[in-house]
């Protein structure tokens, strides 16, 4: 029978682990008892629940302030003003109304002692994310003067950010531009898909071809927007989903021999940073040598190689 957990989930549309909360604060009962989220539902379970109740839990654990979390971070470079971070896969950039721990905020909340801009206090030091299982280079600010400053950078496209990803299929072209508006598929739903009638948010991104295997590619790709799941929309609408990547369909572009490679979903990763200090304006320059990536993304970019590979220049 179905997970307790699961069934919430689908009953009332939440992830699984804010299904996972409300049950474990008592806000479901199964036959009149509190039961633990892997409980497994019997036949003649009677479950309770009050939808106006565990929406005013989850608005009231939103405002509540961030806890720090003792998490250790990989510092690629820090001083008084930023901090250049490689995230790892299966991290959130910052807490959400779901999870409140674990995050980069959370451990940069304890690495700083507090020390990180709070111009959204429910997001310290956090001036632009990476999806949770987006692995990389992300830029922190620790005061509001740097964090102005960088995302001053980010909007005016000043602030160079580059990423990889292993995506599927065969590749016509080596290199191009992906220019089409994006729209959530559904209200509060983190799913992007491409705008119909092109009144969307308008997305831009550039893609280069670096290596070429068989049914999958090592791409490079330059952000000229900033949109949640910009890449992997945008490379799902060209019919070349990024490897893993199961909420833009690519499992049904992942050729049959590469099916025992296990990976946490997109193999996609943030290697290349590039902005001017907000204090002193020198360049700053940061960039990911292949050793530094994700486990998944090495693993298969390392069985790829070992296959015929057509390497561009």
């Amino acid at each position: 029978m179905e997970r307790l957990d699961l069934y919430i989930s689908n009953k009332i549309n939440l992830s699984r682990s804010a299904s996972s909360k409300i049950i474990e604060n008592g806000l479901v009962l199964v036959n009149s008892l509190i039961l633990k989220p892997s409980y497994k539902l019997k036949k003649d379970d009677v479950v309770e629940y009050d939808e106006k109740k565990i929406q005013e839990f989850l608005e009231n654990l939103e405002n509540q302030p961030l806890e720090p979390c003792d998490i250790k971070l990989d510092i690629i470079y820090e001083d008084d003003d930023v901090i250049v971070i490689n995230k790892p896969k299966q991290m959130l950039t910052h807490p959400t109304k779901f999870e409140r721990t674990n995050t980069l905020a959370n451990a940069l909340l304890y690495h700083t002692k507090g020390h990180l801009s709070d111009i959204d206090i429910q997001r310290p030091g956090i001036v632009h994310r990476l999806d949770k299982n987006t692995a990389g280079l992300i830029i922190a600010a620790k005061n509001n003067d740097a964090h102005l400053s960088l995302a001053e950078q980010i909007k005016q496209k000043t602030a160079k950010r580059k990423y990889l990803a292993l995506a599927l299929g065969n590749f016509e072209l080596d290199k191009g531009t992906i220019n089409k508006p994006v729209v959530h598929y559904m209200a509060d739903n983190v799913r992007m898909e491409i705008a119909q009638d092109s009144q969307g948010l308008e997305a831009i991104t550039d893609f280069k071809v670096v290596e070429k295997f068989d049914s999958a590619a090592l791409v490079e790709l330059d952000l000229k927007t900033g949109r949640t799941h910009q890449i992997r929309v945008h490379l799902a609408s060209i019919n070349h989903p990024v490897w893993g990547d199961t909420l833009y369909g690519a499992k049904g572009f992942l050729k049959k021999e590469y099916k025992n490679l296990k990976t946490t979903e997109q193999l996609l990763q943030s290697y290349y940073i590039c902005f001017n200090h907000p204090k002193t304006n020198e360049k700053m320059e940061f960039k990911l040598e292949e050793k530094d990536f994700s486990d998944d993304f090495v693993k298969v970019l390392k069985f790829l190689r070992s296959k015929n590979v057509c390497k561009l220049i």
